[in-house]
C-alpha cells in the first residue's frame, strides 16, 4: 500500500530535501553547490516533490535553510570546533561539499536504511575531512546517551547539528534530547531549525495528514520560540528567519514579502521558520 504513496516513510523526507538542494545547484546563481544532490535525491525524490501538496511550491524556505545551516557550522569551525556532529543526517553532503579542514571530525547519525543507502550512492566520492557514519534510531535513549558519552570523549569543542528533525518530535522529547546534549560537556554549540505554532499549523493542514500516516507527523512548534532550550541548558545565540533571510538572498516569494518585517513580538499564528543558534547555558 504504501508504494502508492508520495512518502512512505520518514526516511523518504531526505530525498525530497535533496530534491530542493538539487534544483538551487541547477541555478546559475546558485546560493551553494551541491553536485550530490540530485544523485541523492533520485527519482524518487522528484517525484514526492512534485506529488505532495504544494511539494515544490516552497523552495525558497529549504534553500534559505540550508544557507543558514552552512553559514552557522562554518562560524563555529573557524571558532575553533573540532567535532560536528549530525544527527538525523539525512542525504546531507556537507562534508563534501564544503571546504572543511582536513583535520575536522564529522559524524553522521540516521536510521540504517538512511546510511546504507547515502553509503552506496557515495561510495565513488571522497569527504573533505574526517567522515564516520554511525546507524541509530534516536529514539532509543539508552543507546543515544552512550553515543553522546562517547562523543563527548572525542573533542573538547563539540557542533551539534539537527537539521529537519525536532518538527518529528513532541516538545517532551526535544525537551529530553536538548537536555541529553546538554549533559555532555564537550557539546559546545547547537544548530537547530524551528517552526512557531502558527507556521506548524500551516504545515499541518497542508501535507500534514499525508505525513502523519507514514510517521512523518508535524508535531514541534513551542510556543516560547527559541526561549523553549532556555530551562533545558541552551541559550539562543542568533535567530534568523528563513522568509528574512530568503528575502535577503534575493530568493523570497512576492506574494509573502508582506509578512516583512518581522514582528519584534510575534503573535502565535504569524507564520514563521527559521535556524538558531544555540550554547550552552
Amino acid at each position: 500500500m504504501n508504494e502508492s504513496r508520495a512518502v512512505r516513510n520518514i526516511s523518504d523526507t531526505a530525498r525530497w530535501v535533496a530534491y530542493f538542494r538539487a534544483r538551487e545547484t541547477q541555478r546559475q546563481d546558485a546560493l551553494f553547490c551541491d553536485p550530490y544532490a540530485e544523485r541523492l535525491a533520485g527519482e524518487r525524490g522528484f517525484q514526492i516533490a512534485n506529488t505532495l501538496p504544494d511539494g515544490n511550491k516552497h523552495e525558497w524556505a529549504w534553500v534559505a535553510r540550508t544557507h543558514l545551516f552552512d553559514e552557522f557550522v562554518l562560524r563555529e569551525i573557524h571558532a575553533g570546533a573540532e567535532l560536528v556532529v549530525n544527527l538525523a543526517a539525512g542525504l546531507d553532503a556537507r562534508p563534501y561539499r564544503m571546504l572543511l579542514p582536513a583535520s575536522l571530525q564529522w559524524v553522521e547519525v540516521d536510521l540504517p536504511e538512511v546510511i546504507s543507502y547515502k553509503e552506496a550512492l557515495l561510495a565513488d566520492v571522497q569527504p573533505n575531512c574526517l567522515l564516520e557514519r554511525i546507524s541509530l534510531d534516536l529514539s532509543n535513549l539508552d543507546p543515544r546517551r552512550s553515543l553522546f558519552a562517547d562523543l563527548n570523549r572525542r573533542a573538547k569543542k563539540i557542533i551539534v547539528m539537527t537539521e529537519g528533525l525536532l518538527i518529528y518530535f513532541t516538545a517532551e522529547e526535544v525537551g529530553s534530547l536538548a537536555v541529553d546534549l546538554a549533559s555532555a560537556s564537550g557539546f559546545h554549540s547547537w544548530i537547530i531549525d524551528l517552526a512557531s505554532p502558527g507556521q506548524l499549523a500551516l504545515m499541518q493542514a497542508k501535507i500534514g495528514q499525508q505525513l502523519s500516516g507514514v510517521g512523518a507527523a508535524f508535531k514541534f512548534g513551542p510556543r516560547e520560540g527559541a526561549e523553549f532550550f532556555v530551562k533545558h541548558g541552551w541559550q539562543p545565540q542568533d535567530v534568523q528567519g528563513l522568509l528574512k533571510t530568503a528575502a535577503k538572498l534575493g530568493r523570497a516569494p512576492r506574494e509573502l514579502r508582506s509578512l516583512l518585517p518581522e514582528p519584534k513580538v510575534m503573535p502565535q499564528s504569524y507564520p514563521w521558520t527559521g535556524v538558531c543558534l544555540l550554547r550552552k547555558g
